[in-house]
């Protein structure tokens, strides 16, 4: 198997960000331009608007993308889909993918679109090859979009204040009520159906992009009196915030699935195979799940503790943008050795899931995973996350140095295998390479020569031996995917800073603690 890097330079286009597009958001960093941030697929009038037509897609199935060895996935920073908990990259659909992409010895790389950025224009153009934001089949939308069978079943409700005093249980009660909505979600076409129907409704449509929790935010804070939201957002919404009441039902079972490529036919039939695994309809017509599914379910969306430390509103006001719980000492300890703290995040991440104390059965301590031989501080000195870390960037300064008549990224790459893998095995998988007539200065030609040394007739005419080839170059593709993924959040942070309000001067967000 044959594992290609991409390339980090294409961040410059997916984190392209216009500012006509900066908005207010609280929980969040951004949303599609496509997408509602219910995780559904805009009005195709609006998308007709911006674009006659998308391109068309590439190809690109399931074989290339084993051969690369990394799954794209198209989301967006959310609750329910993706986000960073004290470093570590979470989210219902980041979970589910990935177990799908370790099923089949892939990595994932996540791709968070910038707001002036279709997420079908990414899967079409390759950047990415699934979206997966809890997103709705219907037949509009099958027209751009080739849905997996479904994984989920959801009802959309309208959602009132606690300030009301009543609760409305049927449409004609809501008349009155303004629900704010925004112009481009799912739930718009549907109030407007209602109003046409003769419901007198009062709609507040919001132009801007706004996200569902945002939404439910205000209206926590008393800034809106209804809109409308999924169930199981707002089951999830009202772990950490107050006066959130329940109303009618809208629609009932929307179907919830990922989109493909509609060329992607290799891909369509693995998901699907995955998926019936986990969702399935009964002889009754009663939807089951599989344990591992109705997992992720309580974790993301029926009230862990995970989700109301996440939510925290002071801890989200005091973290947007952080990468890691060491983000301040990364980007000192980065800055003495010219690195980028960034990736020196990544490699953290990578190492440890930023735990201090970790040792694995090869010995390698603390955050950085630092070998103690390898080191001139002690064993327990590399437990304190300081001197680990500044040890770990020493090594890799070193890495890069040595490979720094080479491109950023290919010296990065480099560095990466070596500090992984060791100087030894990597100057072996150069000498493959070169018998092979590849280039040994490029990553893309090396890695391959790297997997060689699985092999006998290879590893057994080099000068170091066997090594686990997979680990080193799925290693490096990982943090890469991982780097790239940390820029984007960045970018997106810097757009979106809010400012908490409370009503009347109280708070209606449950502050966990």
């Amino acid at each position: 198997m044959i594992y290609l890097l991409p390339r980090l330079k294409r961040m410059s286009s997916i984190l392209t960000i216009s500012k006509r597009y900066k908005q207010t958001l609280y929980l969040g960093l951004g949303s599609f331009l496509l997408f509602s941030c219910s995780g559904k697929i805009e009005d195709y009038k609006a998308i007709e608007s911006k674009s006659s037509e998308f391109s068309a897609p590439i190809s690109r199935d399931f074989d290339q993308i084993k051969e690369e060895g990394v799954l794209r996935m198209i989301t967006r920073y959310s609750s329910g889909s993706y986000f960073l908990d004290h470093g570590i990259q979470a989210g219902f659909e980041y979970e589910f993918v990935q177990a799908f992409a370790k099923s089949h010895g892939l990595s994932v790389e996540v791709i968070i679109p910038a707001p002036n950025q279709s997420p079908i224009e990414l899967l079409n153009n390759g950047k990415g090859d699934i979206i997966a934001d809890n997103l709705t089949i219907n037949e509009e939308r099958s027209k751009w979009l080739r849905f997996s069978r479904s994984y989920n079943k959801v009802n959309q409700v309208v959602v009132v204040s606690s300030a009301l005093g009543y609760t409305p249980y049927q449409v004609n009660e809501l008349e009155g009520i303004p629900i704010t909505i925004q112009k481009n979600s799912s739930y718009y076409p549907v109030l407007q159906r209602l109003t046409n129907m003769g419901w007198n409704l009062e709609l507040n449509v919001i132009e801007e992009e706004r996200s569902t929790e945002s939404i439910l935010m205000d209206l926590a804070r008393g800034e809106v009196l209804a809109t409308v939201a999924d169930d199981h957002i707002l089951q999830a919404s009202k772990k950490y915030m107050r006066g959130l009441i329940e109303g009618p039902v809208l629609t009932r079972n929307d179907d919830i699935a990922w989109a493909l490529r509609t060329n992607a036919p290799i891909l369509e039939k693995e998901v699907n195979s995955f998926l019936s695994q986990h969702m399935w309809i009964d002889e009754n017509g009663t939807p089951k799940r599989s344990e591992f599914l109705n997992v992720l379910r309580k974790k993301y969306f029926e009230g862990s503790r995970q989700m109301a430390d996440y939510f925290n509103p002071v801890k989200d006001q005091q973290n947007m943008g952080a990468l890691s719980p060491y983000d301040s000492l990364m980007q000192q300890v980065a800055a003495e050795f010219g690195l980028d703290w960034v990736m020196l995040t990544a490699v953290a991440a990578q190492e440890s899931k930023f735990d201090p104390t970790v040792v694995s059965w090869a010995g390698a301590v603390g955050i950085m995973q630092v070998i103690p031989k390898y080191s001139e501080q002690t064993a327990d000195s590399l437990l304190i996350p300081e001197i680990n870390i500044r040890e770990g960037a020493r090594i890799l300064s070193e890495h890069i140095q040595h490979y720094s008549y080479m491109d950023s990224l290919e010296s990065w790459s480099f560095a990466l295998a070596t500090y992984n893998a060791g100087a030894g095995h990597i100057a072996d998988a150069r000498r493959i390479a070169m018998d092979h007539n590849k280039d040994p200065n490029k990553w893309a030609d090396v890695s391959p020569s790297l997997l060689k040394k699985m092999e006998p007739k290879y590893y057994e005419q080099t000068r170091h031996g066997y090594a686990r080839g997979i680990e080193t170059v799925q290693y490096v593709q990982n943090i890469l995917n991982r780097y790239n993924t940390y820029k984007a959040i960045i970018v997106l942070s810097q757009e979106f800073r809010p400012e908490p309000k409370g009503i009347l001067g109280f708070n209606n967000l449950k502050i966990a603690g």
